[in-house]
């Protein structure tokens, strides 16, 4: 039975080690807004706004006032995205409600990127799936 185990866990173990599809590079919201670039930073992802393609082009959102003037272009939407079994956890700021959510990330595909922001730890959340553009 101890042999079984052992072979069993030996077995599983490469699959364990494998990488995980990495998220970095450009990537287009579901409303085709906005393109956020996500890059390695620390021992995870960072995530910043790259470009807006439609609608407002300034934080006017945000709960501080003070920056509610500033261009959204390099804003950070997440700065500690960190590795866990389905993808990576940390916070995700929404510059379209101006709310800093719990959040995840996880590839489902080399080309797309499933986020979630959630809300009472993790029981309510919001998912959608990003497009890669380069």
């Amino acid at each position: 039975m101890h042999r079984v185990m052992i072979a069993l866990l030996a077995l599983t173990m490469p699959a364990l080690a494998e990488p995980k599809l990495d998220p970095s590079g450009t990537w287009l919201t579901p409303g085709g807004d906005a393109h956020i670039r996500i890059s390695r930073c620390g021992g995870g992802y960072c995530g910043t706004v790259a470009k807006i393609l439609t609608g407002e082009t300034r934080d006017v959102n945000n709960p501080d006032p003070a920056l509610r003037g500033r261009s959204l272009v390099g804003v950070a939407l997440s700065s500690d995205m960190h590795p866990t079994l389905e993808g990576w956890e940390g916070s995700l700021y929404n510059f379209r409600d101006g709310k800093t959510y719990t959040g995840k990330l996880a590839m489902k595909s080399q080309n797309a990127l499933e986020l979630a922001g959630c809300v009472l730890g993790g029981l309510i959340c919001k998912r959608q799936v990003w497009s890669r553009v380069n």
